[in-house]
């Protein structure tokens, strides 16, 4: 995803010789492959804002794992921020939230 014209995903770290073609189509992307023995597949994304995100590719197809890559590509790369409540707003109502819990 590009935030005010800048790809966010800077590197892409992956297996030893999986995606040659993310390569070819993304040239503003770093990618990086490395061999570690004993583990299992994964790709790795560093994005600009020095977060990391890593997805297991362990038993994924060829198309599964470059739709798992377009997706770490597509991301900002910002934490997950839960919300505390369902309904969030910056004008919150006079009369109170409303709720199934009302008894008329």
């Amino acid at each position: 995803m590009a935030l005010r014209g800048v790809w966010q995903l800077q590197k892409l770290v992956i297996m030893e010789s999986e995606l040659p073609a993310l390569r070819e189509k993304n040239p503003q992307l770093e990618v990086i492959t490395e061999l570690s023995r004993g583990q299992h597949p994964y790709l790795k994304g560093i994005y600009r804002n020095r977060n990391e995100r890593v997805v297991c590719v362990k038993n994924m197809d060829p198309e599964e794992v470059l739709l798992n890559a377009t997706r770490l590509r597509n991301s900002l790369g910002r934490k997950v921020v839960k919300l505390r409540t369902r309904h969030v707003t910056k004008h919150p109502s006079v009369q109170g939230s409303w709720t199934t819990a009302l008894k008329f």
